[in-house]
């Protein structure tokens, strides 16, 4: 058995010999590059072991990536900091003035997408005989429908968009990650009966609220404090400290009072990204601290992506669910073109949208290890191994190729870009 270092040492050396190959030679987009690499590395496993029975390298290397808890290590680590790291430099002031259309998307985008996409797959699973009630197919409606603020980041540092439009797509992807967390719960305590008898309409509205509102509620008083601590001192080494324990701190006490870790995490980073700046760092702070959250995003991306690329050895998919699965792709898309255009074209008096918005929109949802890990989540039902098979297409298919031709299409719907 490995130890914990032993697993972290693995991954890194993993990642930085894929990301130098990736450099060297693929020169594909960092993230998509390892996630490419790792698909192939597991694929080719795979291969290795219907060739050669023989020989155990996949299932070695299959128990090494079990040891490996994805669910925990997205949902309880990597995202606590990649959401900070994400939100720390987003312009609040831009934010505010896009607040309409970045919060009907987040919010009744989701729910929008989660009612059509849990529609259309239990429909789907039917067609083709395959035994799915209708609160398992909506659970996975609420996990595949959040746009992945992880994947979108990272793909946006490769795609030149308009600023308005930047906004909309990081703005959306980060709290409608918060959102749908909140929402998944929410079905997932139907799916399972969780709450018995006493789950109605009205503890489900107040489960919502709670979970949402007390997040954002805490990141407000945690990044004030924070805020606070920084502004009273002058030590770039305390400082960084500082917004470490943020970090870790208050997504640990979220999760503890069932509040939403990843709310509070962009409440936060918005917070310390706009106020610490101007009021509570020096410029030698700032350098050496948005320089640090700076490799603390493109070192997790990395390995988070890569992680992806290696799951499929891990989930073991049944042939018998390709069609679902594989079909599952337009589903999303067509869920997420109605999630974008109803709240977007219901705000077209109040708000200008760059043209091209919608379908920029549309394409450049990308998910990623979110919906993986809450798919993971999963209590071990018959039900899952579909929903994880259906899952895990749709993010390999988002990332690699609407995130390779997303540059492409902004080019050709929206005016002034090349």
């Amino acid at each position: 058995m490995l130890t914990l270092f032993d697993l972290v040492a693995v991954l890194l050396v993993l990642t930085a010999a894929f990301g130098w190959f990736n450099h060297r030679f693929v020169r594909l987009p960092q993230t998509i590059g390892l996630l490419v690499m790792g698909l192939a590395a597991s694929l080719l496993l795979v291969a290795i072991e219907l060739a050669f029975p023989q020989i155990t390298l996949y299932e070695d290397i299959g128990d090494l990536l079990r040891q490996i808890d994805f669910q925990n290590t997205v949902l309880n680590g990597m995202l606590a900091f990649l959401l900070f790291a994400g939100a720390l430099h987003v312009d609040l002031a831009v934010l505010r003035n896009r607040a309409w259309a970045v919060g009907s998307m987040a919010t009744v985008g989701v729910l929008v997408s989660t009612a059509i996409v849990g529609t259309g797959f239990w429909l789907l699973c039917d067609l083709f005989g395959v035994a799915m009630p209708f609160a398992w197919a909506l659970l996975f409606g609420a996990l595949i429908s959040p746009t992945d603020p992880v994947a979108v980041l990272s793909t946006l540092k490769a795609v030149r968009v308009p600023q308005t439009l930047e906004i909309d797509m990081t703005g959306e992807s980060l709290f409608n990650d918060g959102v749908g967390v909140v929402v998944f719960a929410v079905v997932l305590a139907i799916a399972t009966g969780a709450g018995g008898e006493g789950l109605d309409a009205i503890h489900i509205v107040e489960l919502f609220f709670y979970e949402a509102l007390g997040g954002a509620v805490l990141g407000l008083l945690a990044g004030y404090l924070s805020y606070r601590a920084m502004h009273a001192i002058d030590d770039y080494a305390v400082e960084v400290l500082i917004s470490l324990a943020l970090v870790a701190g208050t997504y640990s006490l979220a999760l503890n009072l069932h509040m939403s870790g990843p709310i509070a995490m962009v409440v936060a980073g918005l917070l310390i990204g706009n106020r610490g700046p101007r009021y509570a760092m020096s410029d030698v702070t700032q350098r050496y601290l948005f320089g640090f959250w700076t490799l603390i995003d493109e070192m997790l991306n990395s390995l988070l992506f890569l992680l992806i690329g290696l799951e499929v050895l891990v989930l073991r998919f049944d042939a018998t669910f390709a069609w679902v699965a594989v079909l599952c792709i337009p589903l999303v898309l067509v869920a997420r073109y109605f999630a974008v255009a109803a709240p977007l074209l219901a705000l077209r008096t109040r708000l200008e949208f760059v043209p091209g918005t919608i379908p920029v929109l549309v394409w450049g949802g990308l998910r990623g290890g979110i919906s993986i890990a809450l798919a993971l989540s999963i209590p071990e039902v018959a039900e899952k191994s579909l929903i994880l098979a259906a899952t895990y297409t749709v993010v390999v298919f988002t990332i690699v190729v609407q995130g390779l031709s997303l540059q492409q299409l902004v080019r050709r719907v929206v005016p002034g870009t090349s």
